[in-house]
């Protein structure tokens, strides 16, 4: 609303945008972003899904009408500029803890030490891109900052990446920055955190973990570049707890996935970079956010037909008011991710089938019957629309939601078989899974290459020595 409210306040219509009382911080910080400090807010107090109609009622009329009133016949005041350093201003000076103190103060890192980013060190770190240092990404909401290449690598120190690691964070970004991935949306209230997987040559070169303990810290690359992420999203997005990251109940920043593409060779599976576009042997990132998932253990069995219900079923545990997203208001952007352990994958290519296999075996049997469906639309989520008949009527929804309108038909929890994301990681001897429940178009998977500069070869051997 606040975006909508800015280019019709730029345009000179005057509006009020409606703000219930929780989000009075966000849409302050927002309004900033927007390069619109003095956006007129008018108050509903409370939370309106969480008050009769007539308490509602009562609250927009004794407060929320006057200030609608005001805000469309008065011109806001005006607002003081905000100021913020230059990209190489040195900020503070002093030891390791009084820079993190500044650091943590300043809201600048999110709890944990961070390592000082000394100009020297993000000296290291630009040495491994050919791209320029004030080279902007593109501008990231919501505070409306430049995603520059010296940025990458200020975050990039603070959160203990190595500088070889530096490709991997700009193709990171370059995927943050792409509209398709909706960075915009990272601060709502189910606190979704996006997860990055890597994909070709690299995962190697850099040691990143793709076996046992696979999404587990403990291994530098996977741990610090997830680290960045978050660190990123903060200082450059703008995304700070109890402004503008309204996450209820939020998680922490994920530690990175990277598949298996050995086994992957091994029984015919193409990667999912592959999937994602690019070609095979490629260094990729991929991100996407999820709202939740967990792992499924001890999936027995010693064929698809025996092992996949296990997946079905967990599926289907793991998505309840997600499906909402495959209604019309989502556009059927819901895709979820199942990560496989390599026995299970092996187990299942043994028998002849291909990963396409697997998502047509989940999209025909990770069904709900049509009550339940629309239960979800009605009950546990504010939607427009309830009936997936009326949806289907529309044009808004595929016609196979719809083909009868017996209420214990069972429709898909997706649009396509496509629509499944299948990875394949972890122990090798472990007979695990774990499902990932998607965040849709709020964090739609959005893949980039991942460049290496010039002479990558000598410079990693270079720094890799240096570490030792």
């Amino acid at each position: 609303m606040l975006r909508a409210s800015a280019v019709c306040e730029l345009a000179g219509v005057p509006t009020a945008s409606l703000t219930s009382e929780g989000f009075l911080g966000q849409a302050a910080a927002t309004s900033i972003g927007l390069g619109l400090p003095n956006i007129p807010i008018a108050l509903v107090p409370g939370h309106p899904g969480a008050q009769s109609k007539d308490e509602l009622r009562k609250n927009v009329l004794d407060v929320t009408l006057g200030r609608v009133i005001d805000n469309l016949t008065r011109m806001p005041s005006p607002a003081g500029k905000r100021g913020e350093p230059k990209a190489r201003d040195i900020v503070v000076k002093g030891g390791f803890s009084a820079v993190n103190r500044y650091f943590y103060e300043n809201e600048l890192s999110d709890g944990l030490p961070i390592v000082p980013p000394t100009a020297e060190a993000i000296e290291f770190f630009l040495r491994f891109t050919d791209r320029d240092p004030d080279e902007s990404l593109g501008v990231i909401l919501p505070d409306s900052r430049a995603a520059t290449i010296w940025s990458i690598a200020v975050n990039g120190v603070m959160a203990g990446c190595r500088p070889e690691y530096m490709p991997v964070l700009v193709a990171a970004v370059e995927a943050m920055c792409d509209p398709k991935y909706g960075v915009e949306h990272s601060g709502n209230t189910p606190g979704g955190e996006t997860l990055i997987m890597v994909n070709g040559p690299i995962i190697k070169q850099l040691g990143f973990n793709y076996l046992q303990g696979a999404l587990r810290d403990g291994f530098m690359p996977n741990t610090t570049i997830g680290r960045f992420w978050r660190l990123y999203m903060r200082n450059v997005a703008g995304f700070l707890p109890h402004k503008t990251d309204k996450a209820t109940h939020g998680t922490t920043w994920r530690v990175v996935l990277a598949e298996n593409e050995d086994v992957l060779a091994e029984i015919g599976w193409e990667p999912n970079s592959v999937e994602m576009g690019f070609a095979a042997g490629d260094n990729t990132v991929t991100i996407a956010r999820y709202t939740g998932g967990g792992a499924f253990p001890s999936v027995m069995g010693d064929t698809p037909e025996r092992i996949l219900p296990y997946i079905t079923d967990s599926v289907l545990r793991y998505h309840s008011w997600q499906i909402h997203f495959t209604e019309s208001s989502g556009d059927g952007s819901l895709r979820p991710l199942v990560v496989l352990s390599p026995i299970l994958a092996r187990t299942i290519a043994k028998a002849g089938w291909s990963k396409t296999d697997v998502k047509e075996y989940l999209y025909q049997h990770a069904r709900l019957p049509a009550w339940k469906f629309e239960h979800f639309l009605r009950e546990w989520t504010v939607k427009g629309t309830w009936s997936l008949e009326l949806a289907v009527k529309d044009g808004r929804m595929p016609a196979h939601f719809f083909e009868s309108s017996d209420p214990e038909r069972m429709v898909p929890i997706v649009w396509h078989a496509r629509d499944f994301m299948i990875a394949v990681s972890g122990d090798p001897l472990r007979n695990n899974a774990y499902v990932f429940a998607h965040n849709a178009f709020m964090g739609y998977p959005t893949g980039k290459k991942i460049h290496l500069v010039r002479d990558w070869e000598r410079l990693l051997a270079e720094s890799q020595k240096c570490a030792s």
